[in-house]
């Protein structure tokens, strides 16, 4: 039996993502039927290669090849069933195409998917009309999302987006010695006003008729703005005018608030507005309990840890020491131990109201 190319560029000491040549997306395509005229554009994303294809019939789809090891097929075949429930409840979502019956095909030891491909732009934040639409499709995902919860795939909380990753970098001695210590400290003292919201910390919003529980469903996961393309209502497109999402990647269970706070910034007054604003289109179509508003800070400083979790899980791919030069050094710690210390006078404060 012949070595696949990830178990090949392992022994030579190499990224799997090494040997994804051109070539081989091609191969891929080809052997679920579809062929490509030899134009091939790399889309910008780190965590996994995405490709835009022009096809010999005419067509353009994107081809997505997982980061090996970094879901199973059942959390990315999860991923898969949501977007299809979401388009069949007509919500502008990209899902993958079936091929050869299935969304999920494999090829010289990668898992990919191959999708429509869609354009857009990015949308226009400070645009009241855009916000309150973005929100109203937010509730859309939403209500689809609360139908059934995920099974395979991991929860946002304390534990997986916080704890493993600050025990991950420590025993990894990914911070430096001369800071490890104040980083360390801060970040525990993070982490123990996190725990102090039970839905985070696993102690809510798992048994039924718990209704004071914050409610716990499937989300987008990463909802910022360079994961929003906008259609303009004046341009005709088979996704529809306004916004659609095109990477579930990041999906998981979580509180509804997870998919609105990535869309704030500013200064207080601005982000209140624009909470404002989000949640009145929002409720047009779904309620949203404003006690999840106190979860905003505490869901922000688990994402800054992770962050740098991330980063360094990922040193080994070369697209990362590339466009992350700055990352490991003494003053990026430095610089995220006081960006901690913001972030916990932040989740002892009032929090937005809207």
């Amino acid at each position: 039996m012949s070595s696949s190319p990830t178990t090949t560029s392992a022994a030579a000491g190499l990224h799997a993502f090494e040997s994804l040549t051109p070539d081989v997306v091609m191969d891929a395509l080809a052997s679920v039927g579809l062929y490509g005229d030899g134009r091939l554009l790399a889309l910008s994303s780190y965590e996994n290669r995405v490709y835009q294809l022009h096809l010999e019939d005419g067509e353009v789809v994107v081809a997505k090849f997982y980061r090996p090891a970094r879901w199973s097929d059942a959390q990315i075949l999860e991923e898969h069933g949501f977007a299809a429930e979401l388009m069949a409840a007509e919500v502008p979502a990209i899902g993958p195409l079936t091929l050869q019956g299935k969304t999920l095909n494999h090829f010289g030891g990668f898992a990919f998917s191959v999708s429509p491909s869609r354009g857009g732009r990015p949308p226009e934040l400070d645009d009241d009309e855009v916000l309150e639409w973005i929100g109203r499709f937010l509730a859309r995902i939403h209500t689809v999302g609360a139908m059934q919860p995920f099974v395979s795939r991991p929860a946002l909380s304390l534990q997986t987006l916080g704890i493993e990753s600050r025990d991950w970098l420590l025993a990894h001695e990914m911070v430096p010695l001369e800071v490890q210590s104040g980083w360390a400290s801060v970040c525990q003292d993070a982490l123990d006003l996190i725990a102090t919201h039970a839905c985070l910390a696993g102690a809510a919003g798992q048994n039924e008729g718990e209704e004071s529980a914050t409610r716990l469903l499937r989300l987008h996961g990463d909802c910022h703005p360079g994961n929003i393309l906008w259609t303009p209502t004046d341009v005709p497109a088979s996704a529809g005018p306004g916004p659609h999402f095109v990477d579930l990647d990041d999906a998981r269970m979580g509180p509804a608030v997870q998919d609105l706070w990535m869309l704030l910034s500013g200064d207080r007054t601005q982000r209140t507005r624009q909470l404002s604003v989000l949640l009145d289109g929002y409720e047009q179509f779904r309620s949203f309990d404003r006690r999840e508003l106190a979860l905003i800070e505490p869901l922000r400083t688990l994402r800054l840890i992770h962050y740098s979790a991330w980063l360094a899980r990922r040193w080994d791919d070369p697209t990362f020491p590339i466009n992350f030069p700055w990352f490991g050094s003494s003053d990026y710690w430095k610089g995220q131990t006081q960006m901690l210390q913001d972030q916990i006078e932040a989740m002892q404060q009032e929090p937005l109201y809207a």
